[in-house]
């Protein structure tokens, strides 16, 4: 019997993968870390009406947008979620999600706990991945290394972190970011990603 040259492996659809967790727990770090690695990932930042930090670079840490601007989309229903944190409004532009997932990329955005429930509703079928820290006491001191909080905010965000590492069995995977691990955190989301191009049922993203 003739053997046949068609391939029985059929086309893995994109992913779109969520990357949450408390504030401080080293997102950004995390995903510098996978940029860095020139990978066929494609990083969709999120929107913001916070002021720009000094070290910040606009389009790269955020976007960072007026709020007229910000309440301009989300009247066209143009943000895949939108939140007001500690008195910012942040969100993920539904444009930048689809554009990407139609040329087949897979797309990772970081959000906060928030956000990501609110992303779950809409696509369910997307990766949802907690970055979780050794411990709030490593947490608190990672925080306040920033200089970026007064200690009234740093006691909000601390007693917000705690709330929101209860959410973690909502997620898909945890990952740990223990102390100097942030190669090794970065690895074991990649090894999630290679994980979920294994899956015998492959997961289907469909943004409204």
């Amino acid at each position: 019997m003739p053997k046949s040259n068609k391939s029985l492996v059929l086309p893995v659809p994109p992913l779109f993968i969520i990357l949450s967790g408390p504030s401080g727990v080293g997102k950004d770090a995390i995903l510098t870390r996978l940029k860095a690695e020139k990978n066929s990932l494609q990083f969709v930042t999120t929107m913001t009406t916070r002021p720009r930090r000094p070290a910040e670079i606009d389009g790269v840490d955020y976007r960072f947008v007026t709020k007229a601007h910000f309440e301009k989309l989300m009247a066209k229903n143009e943000l895949l979620e939108s939140a007001n944190v500690y008195g910012n409004w942040y969100g993920v532009p539904k444009q930048a999600v689809r554009d990407a997932l139609d040329k087949g990329k897979d797309v990772i955005v970081k959000v906060d706990v928030q956000g990501a429930a609110t992303i779950k509703k809409i696509a369910p079928e997307a990766v949802f991945i907690f970055l979780m820290p050794p411990s709030l006491e490593e947490l608190g001191n990672r925080l306040r290394l920033r200089y970026t909080e007064k200690p009234p905010e740093l006691a909000v965000r601390l007693q917000a972190a705690q709330d929101e590492m209860k959410q973690v069995s909502r997620f898909d995977y945890v990952v740990m970011n223990n102390s100097g691990g942030i190669n090794e955190a970065a690895s074991r989301i990649k090894a999630i990603i290679t994980a979920e191009k294994c899956r015998v049922v492959p997961r289907r993203i469909i943004l409204p």
